[in-house]
This record gives structure tokens, sequence and C-alpha cells, in this order.
């Protein structure tokens, strides 16, 4: 399928454009559920992968703010011109390994300086179309499969949460069982404020709040490398593109949507670029809270889900302002508790991941190949599972393709 043009529908065929003034209040609330679900979820990750890079407190508030208006704006604009549901994150994959690798020779300069070159590194790979084309070529069932190989383990977060913190937990996954039986598209917000609610009023939570909750840009001048470029430019870039850019175009697909990636990659790679120096790490397409903006509890209508991405950048914005706040906020609480309402808004799109990638009997078990890769964790080389799920399941998917007849 060929990528859908402004105003053309995700599933091929035409529809009439959606006036800007249409406002799809399920999108908007779950754009800015995702806003929350992604940063809370990821924060402490990237908070210790600068950290980790040598960045002091002032450096780390600057990154996240840096980072909320590189997400924001990229995302904005993307969803807004292309009128699709374009989802943009920081590269927490990234960040895990910029925490496992640690400091660098030149220190935090250097990284600043690695972050700008995967930016370049990233505006380039827009340039080489036939990666499109490759997306493309994915078949369906092990999009699906990998789709739900990574939604499985968010989406049993609802139920470990009522073993770490039974009553916090019980109280967000009731508070969602009964307001999605009487508005199904309000029960994952509902739960949102539940817990929110909730952390607000743990006291190690509010007697932690900073007395200068607003943060600064703080300026660092890159500083160019040997070590840095070939130890933490090449793998965080390999990272980034295998673990999110990737599966993130792959999720989009399974939703039918096909975005034109030249603008997405030349987009995030200039955001990334232009806000490195500020400690910002870079951003790419999101993966798993893809599926939150691009499924159909966003909106039953395809052709107005690109308002819940658009609604998210401007979260991510929102969100920078008090990046000190929430920063403590939630890296003081219960992360199942995060982990939890993300999994509860995930449940109708793992099970529609599912049914979709096991409903074709040849392809079946390459999906389920694929989703268990996933599913597991595995890491080789700094990349994710979900890369290496689809070149397992892509593997298996060629070798039952050339099965010898009547086997």
């Amino acid at each position: 399928m060929s990528g859908s043009s402004p105003h053309s529908s995700p599933l091929g065929r035409p529809v009439p454009a959606v006036p800007p003034s249409r406002l799809s209040p399920p999108a908007v609330a779950t754009g800015l559920l995702v806003a929350l679900v992604g940063y809370a979820g990821a924060v402490a990750v990237v908070i210790q992968g600068l950290s980790a890079a040598g960045a002091d407190t002032a450096q780390i508030a600057s990154g996240l703010v840096a980072v909320g208006f590189s997400m924001g704006l990229s995302a904005m604009w993307l969803a807004w011109r292309q009128r699709q549901p374009i989802s943009i994150a920081w590269t927490t994959p990234g960040m895990a390994l910029l925490a496992a690798t640690g400091p660098v020779a030149g220190g935090f300069p250097a990284a600043v300086g690695a972050f700008l070159t995967v930016g370049v590194l990233i505006m380039v790979a827009g340039l080489w179309r036939p990666l499109g084309r490759w997306i493309a070529a994915i078949p369906k069932p092990l999009a699906n499969g990998m789709l739900a190989g990574l939604l499985l383990k968010l989406c049993l977060a609802p139920f470990l949460a009522m073993g770490q913190a039974p009553v916090l937990g019980l109280l967000v996954l009731a508070t969602w069982a009964v307001v999605s039986r009487v508005a199904r598209l309000y029960a994952v917000p509902a739960a949102v404020a539940v817990a929110l609610a909730a952390m607000a009023l743990n006291p190690p939570v509010s007697g932690a709040l900073p007395p200068d909750p607003w943060p600064t840009l703080s300026a660092v001048m890159p500083v160019f490398t040997w070590e840095a470029l070939v130890g933490l430019a090449l793998p965080l870039f390999v990272v980034t593109m295998g673990s999110q850019n990737i599966p993130g175009l792959a999720v989009l697909a399974t939703f039918g949507y096909t975005p034109r990636v030249p603008p997405v990659f030349l987009t995030t790679g200039f955001a990334s670029a232009l806000t490195a120096p500020f400690g910002a790490p870079p951003v790419n397409l999101a993966a798993i809270t893809a599926a939150m903006c691009a499924g159909p509890d966003a909106d039953p209508r395809p052709e107005r889900r690109w308002q819940a991405a658009f609604t998210c950048g401007a979260g991510h914005i929102a969100l920078t302002a008090l990046a000190v706040v929430t920063a403590t906020l939630v890296t003081r609480s219960p992360p199942i508790l995060i982990e939890a309402v993300a999994g509860l808004a995930l449940i109708g799109a793992f099970g529609g991941s599912l049914l979709a990638a096991v409903q074709a009997e040849d392809d079946r078990i390459p999906a389920l190949v694929t989703l268990l890769v996933t599913a597991s964790g595995l890491s080789f080389f700094g990349v994710g599972s979900a890369f290496w799920g689809l070149l397992f399941g892509g593997a298996m998917h060629l070798l039952h393709r050339r099965r010898p007849a009547g086997a």
C-alpha cells in the first residue's frame, strides 16, 4: 500500500477532508493520556542515562525541557501535516544504553556531540527512500505479532500492580472496569485521574517536591571525540532505528497507516540535532504508545485519530513547564501504577493485534515466533527485542514459504 495523502483514509479509501474545527474529545483525551504515560513511564530511564553520561542536575532539567519541545513540536507538525497519528517519543532504549555505557571520554559535552551526530544520521536515513518500501513489505501477521509482543508485558501490569500495591492497584483497575461499562472511551482517563490523585496524596512524594520547580535551559558546547562517536553515537543510532523507528512504522502499519517516511525522519532528526546542545537526547517514532493514538479507542473514525498524536505533542510541551516536579512525582511513586494505567489502555490493542497475528494459518508460526521473541526482551548489541522479533519471524516466514509441496 502506498503512502496516504494528507486527506486520504489510512484504509486506502478516499474520504472527505476533516475540518480542523471538528474536534474529537476521545482523541484529545487519549493524546493527553499518551503524553502522561509516555513521560511517566520512561522519565526515570532518561534521567538515569543523562546522569550516567555526566550531566549535573541543571543539565538534566534542561535536557528534559528541550526533549519535551523536540518531541512535542515534531509530533504536532507531522500529525497535522500528514493527518495520521504519528507519535514521537524519546529514545528510551537509547537512554538505557547510555546508562549502561556510563561516562565517555570528553564527559557530557562529548555525549551532547554524540546526540547531535545521531540527529544528523537520522536525517540521512530520511533521504534513503527504500526504507519506507521495506517497512511496507513486512507481512502483516509479523507486524501484528511484534506489536502483541511489545504490548504483552504492559497488559500484565494492571494485575501485577495488585500484587505489589494491592489497594492502589485494585482501585485503578476497579475505576477502569466501572467506567468502561458506561463510557468505554473515558475509562482509561478516569483510571489516570485516580492514579494521579493516589500519587499526589502519598506523603513521601508530596513532601519531596522541590522549592523551585521551574527548570531553565542550559547550553552545552558539543565536543566530538572519536571514542564518543564510535562508542556512543553509532550504537545509539542503531538502537534508535532498530528499537524505535522501524517498529514504530510497523505499529502504524498494523492500524492501516503508512506515513511518508522521509519527512518523519528529517523532522525528528532535525529536532534532535537542534535541541542536542541543550542536553536533549534524540527523539524518534513511538512504538508502544503509538498503538494508543492509532487504535480505535482514540476515535472510531481512523481519519480523526491524528488529533490524538497532535494533542500528545502538546501534552509533551506542557509537561516541560513542570519538568522538575513531574520527575520528582514519578520517580518517587510506585512505577507499577503508571505501567498499570498504560496496560489498561492497551488491552484492546493487544487483543486486536494478537487476533490479526494468528488469523492466517500459513503465517501463524512465524507470527508467534515474532511475538515470543519480542516479548522475551531479547537484546543483542544494544538493539531491542522488537527488531530481533521481526528478524527471527521474517526468517521463519521465508523458511515456511519455501517448504516443499505437501510438507
